[in-house]
């Protein structure tokens, strides 16, 4: 396991962490991010910049845009291109002790406290490029391979937010129950991965729409609570789907029950109120990005490694 000693001793310059990124996105020789040629050559005069030259033709599939690697000038590139890191004037250590700071910290690490822990040249960080960093990680780490979960799964919905009755007396909106909530849904494998996503509303539709693209066809169990969302899992998908009843004291059925992803939102919420204290609507989808991914990769031993990987 990676400690934050060998962080800053192994990756203290520039070129020590472009080494790393090379070793980790291409173990088998330098790629064109573009065509995926190895046809490339390096460029003496520019260091960590290579040009391709394979003339290729690539069809972008988000702009529909072909690209071409043409033999003559030939298309160049850094490891850089296509990460996080891509048009960035923050040198790449303050990038990666931010990245070994988010992935170490159980519950999250806010960007004020990442500006008190950087220093460049002897000074403090600006807390907006911690903040920036911060927010550019947690984007990094949404997880775009995701496979379905099988096993027994548990489905449960939990709301992001504050009590109207707790807001300053001026920002009071002076109605009741959760309706300035932001609501969220969540589905885990028992001792397996879980995956979370903001949703509008917790409605029917939307619920057994994330139940279909989560969990696997083949799954085990599906077990919810009496929440009427999870009510036409076995009608509509087919699903073997039990519920326990929470409002009539029903926590544990045998193998049915939701304590797991409960584990999980309680592990979010702390994060959320004593870490971060507030998170607005705007950016909840990046911290859960966060928390999902950190979560998932609990037993890797070298979780700093695939947090850079996966850039």
């Amino acid at each position: 396991m990676t400690s934050l000693r060998q962080i800053h001793e192994n990756y203290k310059t520039q070129d020590q962490c472009m080494e790393l990124l090379i070793s980790l996105r291409w173990p088998s020789g330098i790629e064109c991010p573009r065509c995926g040629s190895r046809k490339v050559i390096r460029i003496k005069h520019r260091p960590w910049n290579w040009v391709c030259k394979s003339g290729a033709q690539v069809l972008d599939k988000e702009t529909g845009q072909v690209f071409e690697c043409k033999k003559g000038t030939g298309y160049r590139f850094s490891p850089l291109v296509g990460t996080v890191f891509e048009n960035t004037n923050y040198p790449l250590p303050v990038w990666f002790e931010v990245i070994y700071l988010i992935c170490q910290s159980k519950k999250g690490m806010s960007a004020m406290q990442v500006q008190r822990m950087l220093q460049e040249n002897g000074r403090p960080t600006a807390y907006k490029t911690a903040f920036y960093i911060c927010h550019r990680v947690r984007a990094m780490l949404d997880n775009d391979q995701f496979s379905q979960l099988m096993g027994v799964v548990e489905v449960d919905e939990t709301y992001i937010g504050g009590k109207d009755k707790n807001r300053h007396w001026d920002k009071k909106k002076h109605m009741k129950g959760g309706w300035d909530k932001t609501p969220v849904i969540g589905a885990i494998s028992r001792k397996g991965n879980v995956v979370c996503k903001m949703i509008e509303r917790a409605d029917v539709p939307t619920m057994s729409r994330f139940v279909a693209e989560a969990v696997s066809k083949k799954v085990q169990l599906v077990a919810t609570d009496e929440h009427s969302g999870y009510q036409y899992l076995d009608r509509w998908q087919g699903l073997p789907h039990q519920t326990v009843r929470h409002g009539q004291g029903e926590y544990v059925r045998g193998i049915v029950h939701t304590n797991n992803i409960e584990s999980f939102w309680s592990l979010l919420k702390r994060g959320i109120v004593g870490t971060y204290h507030n998170v607005s609507k705007k950016y909840l989808p990046l911290y859960l990005n966060e928390f999902q991914w950190r979560f998932n990769n609990r037993k890797n031993p070298d979780i700093f490694k695939a947090a850079i990987a996966g850039c």
